[in-house]
């Protein structure tokens, strides 16, 4: 099997290299995540160039509109290619009218700059619990989102954003969580324990970079986790302001969490794209706090 991963180069400063595509090129020829919808003509581009001429299956990960959202124009590019995902996600690939409006109340210009995903014909989805593909194992690891998958297939683990997002900087690494709201942190880790559960493999991240372990990084990611869970419920129980809360800890996890240690080795628009992501993920955490504690 002949694996390449495919950047999807972007307008916004700060997101280069941030989006891309898993290509595996064998018996079968299969892609895992298409990016958002503004720049599927370019994604396209790519996939022509390397002369792939024929796709049998798009993984998805999940359907947000930054890692499904070119979805209708690869389709219409490969039109015997079929589309692999949880089947919670069908109504909104659909019909993502109202998957877009919510990114919008979320993200703001952000999503607005990915683009609105186009309708997906139901006829061309596969839901992952029906799905019979030689050699491919299908994870359901909800956490980042309530539909996530991820994925084993010749080898490898196709985590998604289920194990984080992980960065190469200079030569270090920085791994950060991607806990958007509504976010539930103890399905969260279980989701990693039935990742780590798996044997050792090498690891593709949804957001560019791979590793050749995905059990270290996974041990990593589990335990970044408990800090930042540790970290934001301190902050919470000083009964400061939500929008102090977010900011505060934002500041102390990257002064104390070791795995965000080589931030300082960005450029300043990088730096602001993380810092925007960061303050989401806390926004996550604190949402699960406060859900908990009306529970009680």
């Amino acid at each position: 099997m002949l694996e390449t991963f495919l950047p999807i180069e972007q307008d916004m400063p700060g997101f280069n290299p941030f989006f891309g595509s898993w290509i595996c090129q064998g018996d079968l020829n299969i892609m895992v995540d298409v990016g958002p919808a503004n720049t599927a003509g370019r994604l396209v581009e790519s996939l022509e160039s390397m002369g792939l001429d024929r796709l049998d299956y798009i993984l998805l990960t999940h359907i947000h509109i930054d890692h499904g959202g070119a979805l209708a124009e690869v389709l219409a590019r490969y039109p015997k290619a079929k589309v692999i995902c949880h089947e919670k996600g069908f109504p909104h690939l659909v019909d993502p009218s109202k998957l877009y409006e919510g990114s919008l109340k979320v993200l703001g210009d952000l999503a607005r700059t990915y683009g609105s995903p186009g309708p997906i014909a139901e006829e061309r989805l596969i839901s992952h619990t029906k799905c019979r593909v030689d050699g491919l194992r299908i994870i359901e690891t909800p956490g980042h989102a309530i539909h996530h998958l991820s994925f084993t297939y010749g080898g490898k683990l196709y985590a998604g954003e289920a194990a984080g997002n992980y960065f190469i900087v200079g030569k270090r690494e920085y791994l950060r969580p991607a806990t958007p709201p509504r976010f539930f942190l103890d399905v969260f880790i279980k989701s990693v324990d039935r990742l780590l559960a798996l044997e050792d493999q090498p690891i593709r991240y949804a957001h560019v970079e791979s590793a050749e372990t995905s059990h270290r990084l996974l041990g990593l990611f589990r335990d970044q986790l408990l800090f930042w869970e540790s970290v934001i419920s301190e902050s919470i129980t000083m009964g400061a302001r939500k929008t102090d809360i977010i900011g505060n800890c934002v500041d102390r996890l990257l002064k104390e969490d070791p795995s965000l240690a080589a931030f300082d080795g960005m450029d300043e628009n990088t730096q602001r794209r993380e810092k925007t992501f960061i303050a989401t993920a806390v926004k996550g955490f604190v949402g699960f706090f406060e859900e908990k504690s009306k529970r009680r």
